[in-house]
């Protein structure tokens, strides 16, 4: 029988899904503090991060080499997905509260539990439901609680959501082709062609691109890309879609307290209960229905 729940033969699975998203969720506040252009801040936290991708493939044993066309093919593919995700929701982040950028970009949490649940061809069981349900109303939570629905953030929403999206067919590229390569060589080539599509579109857009400041970038690479999505595209082979959808989650509340201790924007109790229910979320789905009883 196959196991439904993989993590639990990869202990640390789990517990790597929830760290890359934490330092994921930092990603917005270091994209306001750079001084370059939105696409121009993609451009390095995937270029920066390729020398440090390399060398941590290297010890880990999984030095880079060049797949088979087709597996190239689709990680070129989900590499721009991710390009525009970059470039829509750094976009997006100038325009709307931290918490707001947040929660529209990750849209793509839903959207790719669905493509989990698509995937297995069921609906999902009580526990399932159960759980993205609570996901659900602490998402609303959160709505209500830290985000600003206003026609002040409306260009920065929709341009969030637009990236939720875009990332969503991102996540779906990768956990394909997680299937057949190892992680790090998976990510360095992601972030190699995402870097090739963003640097030419920053400079089109008449974007500045050259740092003033190369703190608030380099840490963004270490950060977002080198522990965030190493860390994800690592969960990605092992952590059934549904969950990682789930874990996703906790990116908004994490960027809703940066948002809240960085910039005083608005944090309520509700913030509190949403994220509660999110993280109950997540203990629900991972927990194996109750076996039928024998006689």
């Amino acid at each position: 029988m196959v196991d439904e729940h993989p993590a639990r033969a990869h202990p640390l699975a789990f517990a790597a899904l929830l760290v890359g998203n934490a330092a994921l969720a930092f990603g917005p506040w270091l994209v306001r503090l750079s001084d370059v252009g939105a696409s121009a801040a993609g451009f390095w936290r995937l270029a920066l991060a390729i020398p440090f991708l390399l060398v941590i493939a290297r010890v880990a044993g999984q030095p880079l080499r060049w797949p088979a066309r087709a597996l190239a093919i689709a990680i070129a593919v989900a590499a721009v997905f991710f390009a525009a995700d970059l470039a829509a929701w750094h976009a997006g982040i100038a325009l709307t509260k931290l918490g707001n950028a947040t929660l529209f970009g990750n849209i793509s949490s839903f959207a790719f539990a669905a493509w989990g649940l698509w995937l297995v061809r069921r609906w999902p069981t009580r526990l399932q439901a159960a759980a993205l349900l609570l996901a659900a109303t602490g998402v609303a939570l959160l709505m209500i609680g830290s985000a600003e629905l206003s026609a002040r953030n409306l260009h920065g929403d929709l341009l969030a959501l637009l990236a939720g999206l875009l990332y969503t067919g991102y996540l779906i590229g990768i956990e394909r082709v997680r299937g057949t390569l190892q992680p790090l060589p998976v990510l360095i080539l992601a972030s190699l062609f995402g870097a090739a599509a963003l640097l030419p579109f920053a400079l089109a857009m008449g974007e500045q691109v050259i740092p003033g400041q190369w703190t608030p970038v380099l840490i963004l690479a270490l950060s977002s890309q080198v522990v965030g999505q190493g860390l994800l595209v690592y969960a990605l082979g092992v952590v059934p879609p549904l969950i990682v959808g789930l874990a996703l989650l906790t990116q908004p509340a994490i960027s809703a307290l940066i948002g809240w201790l960085a910039y005083g924007e608005t944090l309520t109790s509700l913030d509190a209960i949403g994220a509660a229910s999110i993280a109950l979320a997540l203990v629900l789905v991972r927990l194996r229905p109750a076996a039928p009883a024998t006689t």
